[in-house]
């Protein structure tokens, strides 16, 4: 009997994928470039499971139904588009080829243009969940070629995770990269609230002078109300775990970050954009900055200044802490939602925002109870320009605001750096700001380049320019950007 559905690619993801397939009672057909992997599948954790296997692509793509649906779960960039050169001679019209890598959302967008080219469809489909949500259901964000929706939909939305209510964490997300532009905003979003988790774990423990189980104990408290999520819950879990020898590992494990990408394109899209995509920004140079652990090390002995213990009511500090994180972690979504929102005008994509924070409510790593609430705001007002002025998050952020800036004070006076927290109250009070001080900037740039100005008694939209030297003249630079 043909496979309902191929998948391409047999590591950590693709093995649990095939199997969560599988486990739904779709017939799935597997290959791997090292064949071997396919023969250790087939006789390992895939035995007696509707899962057979190819030695070849020709006999993978015979072994599917038409019109034939290929997920391709390898390494992003080159391995993509030569795997799509190999597929598209052996394929016919109508056949559907799936990108489930975290491939850069331009790169889908000119990929669905060349395959649709070529009679075929593309999905470049986010998917995210880990290993384990692979295998028991990950949210996954598909966009393409809508025509290849209807196939794939029974499937998609049979194998991943469902919200509390039961609705499957899974929608179109629209034409040709729209699905990994919002996985990519997705996991820039989860790089700026492990970085505000870490931050808050480091204000705890050098500020505080907390132990390992005391923060534990905070963290399983904060799990069990507002901030309860899958990142808080599994911060809880690595605080307690002791290695075989007694000791707390995460002591053990060295302060130098790694990164994968995906931040920095969340970083660089949201600057191609205009958009202030500050307190992930700051995340990801955080990650930069530990790397330069032997640099930091050196400079430690250089630069003079010291953290400092709290010396004073240690309740109330983490009270404010936990409603700084609550309100920094606003502004994370607030503007990863701003980007989005930004990108489906750049892009002409119909993004459906209350939709997104539903695929997000469950199996996905930043998984929390506060989606649900960004999914009510959404329904509330669909044409929402900011979370920050939803009725709920007002509110919410203005009960927290005082708390919030004690945090930041605090640590700045202790000496301990809390880069998301800081630039996410900056954020938040540029953006209430009537007036910021551009208008200098504004009159700098004019100064040096004659690049123009509006004028405040002025409609938008007309420029003027000063000859602030008398030396100048009347010739203005012919490019003018907000």
């Amino acid at each position: 009997m043909n496979a309902e559905i191929g998948l391409i690619g047999l590591a950590v993801m693709g093995e649990n994928l095939a199997l969560n397939i599988a486990n739904h009672g779709f017939p799935i057909v597997v290959f791997n470039r090292t064949v071997s992997r396919v023969d250790e599948f087939l006789a390992g954790r895939a035995r007696g499971k509707p899962i057979t296997g190819a030695h070849s692509l020709p006999e993978f793509v015979a072994a599917l139904k038409k019109p034939r649906k290929i997920i391709m779960l390898v390494k992003a960039g080159k391995p993509v588009d030569e795997l799509i050169e190999q597929l598209l001679p052996l394929c016919e019209p109508g056949d559907i080829l799936i990108d489930g890598g975290n491939s850069l959302f331009t790169d889908t967008i000119r990929r669905t243009r060349y395959v649709e080219s070529k009679g075929l469809l593309y999905v470049g489909s986010g998917v995210s969940g880990g290993e384990e949500g692979a295998l028991t259901g990950p949210s996954l964000m598909p966009g393409g070629s809508a025509a290849a929706w209807p196939h794939i939909q029974p499937i998609f939305q049979s194998i991943c995770a469902k919200t509390p209510d039961g609705e499957p964490c899974c929608d179109w997300m629209g034409p040709d990269g729209a699905g990994h532009f919002v996985k990519m905003v997705h996991n820039g979003i989860e790089y700026g609230d492990m970085q505000l988790i870490c931050e808050a774990y480091d204000l705890m423990k050098r500020g505080l002078g907390m132990t390992n189980a005391e923060m534990h104990a905070v963290f399983d408290e904060w799990n069990r109300a507002e901030l309860s999520s899958y990142l808080i819950e599994i911060t809880r879990d690595i605080l307690a775990y002791r290695d075989e020898s007694g000791q707390y590992s995460l002591d053990l494990i060295l302060d130098a970050a790694g990164q994968k990408g995906t931040g920095k394109w969340t970083v660089q899209a949201a600057l191609d954009d205009g958009q202030p995509l500050t307190l992930i920004a700051e995340a990801v140079f955080a990650r930069c900055l530990s790397a330069l652990k032997e640099e930091r090390v050196a400079a430690s002995a250089e630069l003079k200044g010291k953290v400092t213990t709290f010396k004073g009511n240690r309740d109330k500090v983490l009270a404010d802490l936990r409603a700084a994180l609550y309100a920094a972690k606003l502004v994370s979504y607030a503007q990863g939602f701003q980007l989005m929102r930004a990108a489906a005008k750049t892009y002409n994509w119909n993004l459906n925002f209350g939709a997104i924070a539903l695929t997000w409510r469950g199996g996905c790593i930043i998984r929390s109870a506060f989606l649900g609430d960004i999914h009510k705001a959404y329904r509330r007002r669909p044409d929402l320009p900011n979370l920050l002025l939803d009725k709920f998050f007002k509110s919410a952020v203005t009960k927290r605001q005082t708390a919030w800036r004690r945090t930041v004070v605090l640590a700045t006076r202790l000496g301990i750096p809390i880069p998301c927290f800081s630039s996410a109250l900056a954020y938040f009070d540029g953006y209430r700001s009537e007036r910021l001080p551009a208008n200098l900037l504004q009159a700098q740039r004019d100064y040096f380049g004659a690049h123009t100005y509006e004028r405040v008694d002025r409609p938008r939209g007309e420029f003027f320019h000063t000859n602030w030297t008398g030396r100048g003249g009347t010739t203005t630079s012919r490019s003018y950007s907000v």
